[in-house]
């Protein structure tokens, strides 16, 4: 027998129901961006609270207003915590807290933000527009909390297991928010505390760099206690040029179809197999920071006495010079003040400067001109390293009118001119970055570097991912084009050219210190060949990284 209209009614959520529902639904969609698994649930908890009382009658006007109010900047603080949370997931492939996002945090300024922003404008503008909507949706849903204004008439009253049914659900509810909020670990995922924690954090790390001088005195001291020394009689010069974002897909040396590495093809003709270039070279890290400390560091930053490539340098006897065109204050105290000369030609932080790698080219020339016997020259440029249009002088890319086999295939690719254009430039940068990087070399070859042993040795910290395999410019943990990078060899003893089989070992940056040693003949207790690309003993590893890579012999 069908129940009365009135009766069917009593059992269903009246409409003041409605739009405190869709206020909680829409901010667990917004934890659910930014989390997954238990997460979700533990931020649900902590939220339940304030999006409880969104469902208690009230009556006063003044107290619905106030109510509106707090609820919506309640729920507002987990909808700018999950989609914070999403944007570093989907750009970085990393949490808030990650040391990626921490030591760039630390490395920013005013001025690195606001150009971050020029750079990645179009991806923060779709987050600010899902803030923005959210904002205006929840500010909508607070405002229908449920009322009771004077004089209404009493609610009908429910069955009672369905009454009973409510109280058993918010009895739980209230009780898994309790726990939430009695867990430590449960109540530091709350926003508010969350956040406040990260920015303590943030000043942690900033503070760790600011004591970096008692560090570096330390990594001195024990790089001494190892007691390097040097397998080679008489003068050497050996030339460490690490770029940054180069990914050796956009080089003709490595097969691209434009021409963006004439001056290294140039080298190649005349070194022929006395110039190695290894063809399957990886980085470990997406990010120049992780990047840098893992080659320093010998790719074991942190095990519990970790070496540094320069401090053995310097204890093993070579003369130690850092020339580089980033300002960069997290990688000064870190490496930099570790050489016995460090050289800035760039003063002006963050990705906007202008300052183009041919600035190093003079003390460069001077420190390879140096008197000591034994000198070990680190030349830092800025490559390819957004913004890619400034790292080339005006009017000088011949990429961006031509109608070439690139363009065409980014064309069938669907990929938008923005980012066909940012491709132009980038191939830009390459072209005039290797005529600095081929300076390098030649003036590494020439006579005037003095007598004696001489090496090169040029690799990039990370790669970039400039619409390989994907929609997108930019540093690119989770694509394989974000470790693809360079890396060459030249020595000018022994003679003969390097074994064919060289070229086709797989290398990793992390490792790339062990080939430094080699090349700087240095040797000491802790020496593992296994690490070093030149070694008969050398043993390959694929590194661990985010991105998908179908094989590293690519």
């Amino acid at each position: 027998m069908p129940l009365p209209a009135d009766h069917r009614s009593s059992l269903l959520p009246s409409r003041t129901w409605l739009a405190p529902a869709l206020a909680v639904a829409l901010t667990l969609l917004l934890i659910a961006l930014g989390h997954e698994g238990r997460r979700v649930i533990q931020l649900a908890a902590l939220a339940a609270p304030g999006l409880a009382w969104l469902f208690w009658p009230v009556r006063r006007k003044g107290v619905h207003r106030l109510r509106a109010g707090l609820v919506w900047c309640w729920a507002m603080a987990f909808a700018v915590d999950g989609l914070a949370r999403a944007y570093l997931l989907d750009v970085y492939q990393a949490a808030p807290d990650s040391s990626m996002v921490l030591g760039a945090a630390a490395n920013t300024n005013a001025r690195e933000s606001a150009e971050y922003l020029g750079m990645y404008w179009r991806p923060l503008l779709l987050q600010c527009a899902l803030l923005l909507g959210a904002g205006v949706l929840l500010a909508f849903c607070v405002a229908r909390g449920r009322r009771s204004p004077p004089g209404a008439a009493a609610a009908p009253r429910r069955p009672r297991w369905l009454r009973a049914t409510c109280v058993l659900g918010c009895t739980a509810l209230a009780l898994l928010s309790a726990a939430g909020y009695a867990s430590k670990p449960w109540r530091r995922l709350h926003p508010v505390a969350y956040w406040i924690d990260w920015d303590a954090k943030v000043d942690m790390v900033r503070a760790e760099w600011a004591a970096q001088q008692q560090a570096r005195e330390r990594t001195l001291q024990q790089a001494r206690e190892a007691a390097p020394g040097v397998e080679l009689a008489g003068p050497a010069t050996v030339v460490l040029v690490i770029s940054d974002s180069v990914n050796r897909d956009n080089m003709a040396l490595y097969g691209y179809g434009r021409p963006t590495t004439p001056m290294l093809l140039e080298q190649q003709r005349q070194l022929e197999d006395r110039l190695l270039v290894l063809r399957h070279a990886w980085s470990r890290d997406a990010t120049t920071l992780p990047a840098l400390r893992n080659l320093f560091r010998f790719g074991q930053p942190d095990s519990a006495q970790p070496q540094h490539a320069l401090a053995l340098a310097r204890a093993a006897g070579y003369k130690v010079w850092w020339i580089t065109n980033h300002d960069d204050v997290g990688i000064e105290q870190m490496h930099a003040r570790l050489a016995d000369v460090a050289q800035f030609s760039n003063r002006t932080p963050g990705r906007s400067s202008a300052s183009l790698d041919s600035a190093v080219l003079d003390d460069v020339r001077v420190a390879l001109a140096d008197a000591a016997p034994r000198k070990l020259v680190v030349v830092h440029l800025m490559g390819a390293h957004p913004h890619y249009n400034m790292r080339f002088p005006a009017n000088a890319n011949p990429f961006d009118d031509a109608v070439d086999a690139v363009e065409s295939g980014m064309q069938q690719q669907g990929r938008p001119a923005w980012l066909r254009q940012m491709r132009h430039d980038y191939d830009a940068a390459l072209l005039y970055h290797d005529a600095v990087v081929a300076s390098t070399l030649q003036m590494t070859r020439s006579p005037a570097s003095g007598e004696g042993y001489r090496a090169w040795m040029y690799l990039s910290d990370h790669g970039q991912e400039v619409a390989h395999g994907t929609g997108r410019a930019g540093h690119s943990p989770q694509t394989a084009s974000g470790y693809r990078i360079p890396a060459l060899l030249w020595r000018n003893t022994p003679p003969q050219p390097w074994t064919p089989d060289l070229a086709q070992r797989p290398f990793r940056a992390d490792w790339a210190a062990w080939t430094l040693a080699d090349l700087l003949h240095v040797r000491w207790s802790g020496d593992q060949p296994q690490h070093n690309v030149l070694s008969p003993s050398y043993q390959w590893q694929a590194p661990e990284i985010p991105a998908k890579v179908e094989s590293f012999l690519q």
